[in-house]
């Protein structure tokens, strides 16, 4: 039997507009022959969503749900603004959230979960709302935070509902101290990074690709500015710590107070909290982000009605 891989799925999805785990198991049957796997699918009749499933979804909403030492923030995404303003939409988004918790926190998983309101899975469960509500819709990205001992802070930007907005935030502490007071300086630094955006908790955590692109930038304009090689290299050396420095979250001049970086303020909010505390990680999720909207020409698509 061939070997079913994420990228096939991937390309079935593309082409079908079905679910995840629909294709996946039209693969499977068909022993992973796209055009058999297409056919397949047609078959079953799994095409509620089909014709809806092409249509950029990039407006939606962000949701966060929370339990104990764990977090999750999911993006769930609509096509239009009105949808996310629906009760059922907000209803579903939080509901999805809540599931979530309950799985690793990686979209597939969530997917497959079941939901509790439908007793289906979440992935057919939206199929469903969009045969109904008549948009299309996806859960798109996901992201969930735990700690052995500590909180995991969670902060929501534009908040339409309770855990629900435009950005979510989660932020990681580990410590044995005062949860009260951990959730304050975690929901402070959680509003840091919904303004910043940092790339990584710590300057040895950022992406070695990113750091090498920079670095490579910063060489390139060292050597166009006509300086032997190593005053070139000392000042690509500066530059990348001031690059790391403003990307990596502890290192930030803290928004709340300027005059402390994150790391400092942390270091302070330990007093309140009466034990040691470490920022072990963030995740961070805004709407609509990389997604590219597709711009329409309403005269355009007046006149090609009018041409049937």
């Amino acid at each position: 039997m061939s070997t079913i891989t994420a990228a096939m799925v991937k390309e079935l999805r593309e082409k079908s507009g079905a679910g995840m785990m629909d294709c996946k198991k039209a693969l499977a049957e068909t022993d992973g022959d796209m055009e058999a796997a297409i056919d397949w699918l047609r078959a079953k009749g799994i095409s509620k969503a089909d014709k809806k499933s092409g249509r950029t979804a990039a407006e939606g909403l962000i949701g966060i749900a929370e339990a104990g030492t764990e977090a999750v923030v999911i993006e769930v995404n609509s096509e239009t603004d009105f949808v996310a303003r629906n009760e059922a939409f907000q209803e579903m988004v939080s509901g999805v959230a809540s599931v979530a918790l309950s799985t690793d926190g990686s979209v597939e998983a969530i997917s497959a979960a079941t939901y509790p309101k439908t007793g289906k899975s979440v992935e057919d469960s939206i199929k469903d709302a969009i045969g109904t509500i008549g948009e299309n819709m996806t859960l798109r990205r996901a992201a969930k935070l735990s700690v052995g001992s500590g909180v995991v802070a969670t902060y929501v930007h534009n908040a339409v509902a309770d855990g629900l907005g435009k950005l979510g935030v989660l932020v990681a502490l580990e410590s044995d101290g005062d949860k009260e007071a951990l959730n304050a300086i975690g929901r402070q630094v959680a509003m840091h990074v919904a303004a910043t955006n940092p790339l990584a908790v710590r300057a040895d955590e950022v992406d070695k690709d990113i750091a090498d692109r920079e670095r490579h930038v910063f060489l390139e304009q060292a050597k166009e500015s006509g300086k032997p090689a190593e005053i070139a290299e000392k000042m690509v050396e500066g530059r990348m710590r001031k690059f790391f420095q403003e990307v990596a979250l502890l290192s930030q001049a803290f928004v709340i107070n300027p005059d402390l970086t994150v790391e400092q303020a942390v270091k302070e909010a330990e007093k309140a909290a009466g034990a040691p505390i470490k920022v072990v990680a963030i995740a961070r999720l805004a709407l609509g982000e990389g997604v590219e909207k597709e711009e329409s020409d309403f005269a355009a698509e007046v006149a090609a009605t009018a041409r049937g």
